[in-house]
């Protein structure tokens, strides 16, 4: 691997999350060494799963779309709406759980330092 790597839009490999899951990631990992990133298309209606990681830092970057973000554990997490243009940046050890409860697709950048991940909890979702 070279000093940098370049992703054109036209050869991003968009493949779902998960089998069954309407959201597409496309890696960016391959070009990093102390952290990883994707990119990420949430359909309307696309909720991602509820976790805590209690390693890694984010930072998510709305490029097009509006973000439904609920952070905090507990029956009464904090909601917040994004809209493009927005950063969140969040903590190791936070609850949060991203949505599309917009009408038009979400896109994100998501970017996380440092690139292992711990034992991710899995929390109920928001409904």
């Amino acid at each position: 691997m070279g000093p940098y790597t370049i992703f054109h839009a036209h050869e991003l490999d968009w493949q779902p999350r998960r089998e069954g899951d309407p959201r597409l990631a496309a890696g960016l990992a391959d070009g990093l060494t102390q952290s990883r990133a994707n990119l990420f298309r949430y359909p309307p209606g696309a909720v991602g799963r509820r976790h805590v990681d209690p390693i890694q830092e984010e930072v998510f970057v709305v490029l097009a779309g509006t973000l439904t973000v609920h952070l905090g554990e507990g029956d009464a997490p904090e909601r917040h709406e994004l809209a493009a243009g927005s950063v969140l940046a969040v903590r190791p050890g936070t609850a949060l759980q991203l949505s599309n409860r917009g009408e038009e697709e979400l896109r994100l950048f998501i970017y996380g330092a440092p690139p292992e991940r711990g034992e991710t909890t899995f929390l109920p979702p928001i409904g």
